[in-house]
């Protein structure tokens, strides 16, 4: 189930001093606040009622969902909603604010708010964690496995074995797990996370995967093989480990690697 609403907030913890705040909030810490369009996303989840073959009735869910709704849209949340009183208003904070209340009425085992298009967290009823960024690339290739004849690989790789290449805009979505700093309301710096993803994407920005980087000239540039060799320029660059990366090559198919197991998200 899915609800957008808009909403003005001032990023800042209570539990932080003011010049802690700036240091980390930067200017999503100015005193008059700031606006975001976000998404929200709950998945419920159990063993369907024998009588009605449903999880929860949509009556139920609408109703959760509406009240979340009125609650936040078109509100600031800093000065409006007393219930955040005394919580940092970060996203991971509200989020986890979100989750609980749902939680109240309905099975919900995951939210995923999205503050942008680039950014956003989850929380699952285990407590866990999530937050994700979003960037892109683009760069040329052409599928050709060095191991295989020109005929096996026409035959494999159908046009995308054309050998002057052929183009894509990328879109890379990683994401780290963990648990939130009870002070801050954060999980890791959100500009350390994106700035550390758009690093380890460049070299490949606007180059030929084959013709012009060191990576594929002996691997075949699929989608997985991209995902592979991603995955340990992020976490290089971020510092951190993975919990899951995710690669668009076009809108209507993506490559997944997850830690622990298969991406069965939607």
């Amino acid at each position: 189930y899915g609800i957008e609403f808009s909403a003005a907030r001032r990023t800042w913890s209570p539990r932080l001093t003011e010049e802690e705040n700036v240091r980390l909030f930067g200017a999503a810490a100015a005193p008059n606040g700031h606006g975001h369009h976000y998404f929200l996303r709950a998945t419920v989840a159990g063993v369907p009622d024998e009588e009605s073959g449903m999880i929860v009735a949509p009556t139920e869910t609408d109703a959760a969902m509406r009240a979340m709704f009125m609650l936040l849209d078109h509100r600031n949340l800093t000065m409006d909603v007393p219930e955040l009183d005394g919580l940092p208003l970060t996203t991971e904070s509200l989020g986890n604010f979100i989750f609980e209340r749902l939680a109240n009425r309905i099975p919900v085992t995951r939210i995923r708010l999205w503050e942008n298009p680039y950014f956003y967290t989850e929380r699952d009823r285990a407590g866990i964690f999530v937050m994700g960024v979003r960037t892109d690339f683009r760069a040329a290739h052409r599928l050709h496995a060095p191991l295989l004849s020109d005929e096996q690989n026409r035959e494999l790789y159908g046009k995308c074995n054309n050998p002057a290449g052929h183009g894509h805009r990328y879109v890379v979505e990683a994401a780290i797990d963990g648990p939130l700093d009870e002070l801050s309301g954060t999980l890791f710096p959100l500009e350390d996370l994106m700035s550390g993803v758009r690093k380890a994407v460049g070299p490949w920005d606007y180059k030929h995967l084959e013709a012009d980087t060191e990576e594929f000239r002996q691997h075949p540039s699929t989608g997985e093989n991209i995902a592979i060799l991603l995955w340990p320029k992020v976490e290089d660059a971020v510092g951190r480990s993975l919990f899951r990366l995710r690669l668009w090559e076009t809108p209507n198919n993506r490559f997944t690697l997850r830690r622990g197991g298969p991406d069965e998200e939607v």
